[in-house]
């Protein structure tokens, strides 16, 4: 794997009135790269990827993408680099009064104005297959189980080719099966396109099937890094607990 770094996050704090969220936080992602962020619920993990895009601005820190500082980028800057960047919403946000096509047709005509019809067409097919589901273009979303709607939503993030992937829980709310092929789809995804990723997670049957690197969240400061290796063998109580509470998935 090639040590080029693609986000660094230094020193991030983002709190809500009198509560810290994220407190003096420093990490990077590097080229091709899935790295795993952990934690129970609260401790950060989701305001920490909402910062990275700007959709929630950080109280201190600062955060590079590619180089360039996101808290300095003008509003036009600020939409080209996120042209970059795919975020898949823990909750899907497909669009209900939307055919699957039409889903997957909007972000292209937004970001891709260049793109003929045919072309358009041509990515979408491209999409769907990756996810395993060309047979779901005419269908509107209330037609497709719970695995099929993140399949869809994973579809897309990655038909407008982008270079960063966030995911945020990909696997919350599915079954164990479901949510094995979700993580298949993940490390294929990160193969296919190239991607660099930044999965948060609860689901540590996720972190194992797709983590290259893993860092773990408490209290919103960073509480343990490395691969997936030290954190089996980790003696330490809240490592040892995390894993063995959150191997059933949380719906």
């Amino acid at each position: 794997m090639k040590e080029n770094q693609i986000i660094e996050v230094k020193d991030l704090k983002k709190g809500f009135g009198s509560q810290k969220v994220i407190n003096n936080v420093s990490l990077q992602l590097f080229e091709g790269e899935n790295l795993v962020v952990l934690g129970k619920s609260g401790s950060g993990k989701s305001v920490l990827i909402k910062c990275i895009v700007r959709l929630l601005t950080p109280d201190e820190g600062e955060i590079k993408v590619f180089g360039e500082d996101m808290g300095s980028l003008n509003r036009d800057a600020l939409g080209e680099m996120r042209k970059k960047i795919g975020f898949l919403f823990q909750s899907g946000a497909l669009y209900d009064s939307m055919t699957v096509k039409q889903n997957l047709e909007f972000p292209l005509r937004r970001m891709k104005k260049n793109l003929t019809s045919k072309e358009i067409d041509k990515k979408i097919d491209e999409a769907l297959e990756n996810v395993g589901l060309s047979d779901a273009l005419n269908k509107m979303p209330s037609q497709l189980s719970g695995g099929m709607r993140k399949r869809i939503s994973l579809a897309r993030t990655i038909v407008a080719d982008p270079l960063i992937i966030l995911y945020d829980e990909p696997t919350t709310g599915l079954d164990p099966a479901t949510s094995d092929e979700i993580s298949v789809l993940i490390n294929d995804i990160q193969k296919r396109y190239k991607t660099s990723s930044l999965i948060i997670t609860h689901d540590i049957e996720c972190a194992r099937a797709t983590a290259n690197r893993l860092i773990m969240l408490h209290e919103g400061e960073i509480y343990m890094e490395g691969d997936l290796e030290k954190f089996e063998k980790s003696k330490d109580t809240l490592i040892e607990s995390f894993f063995k509470n959150n191997n059933n998935k949380i719906a």
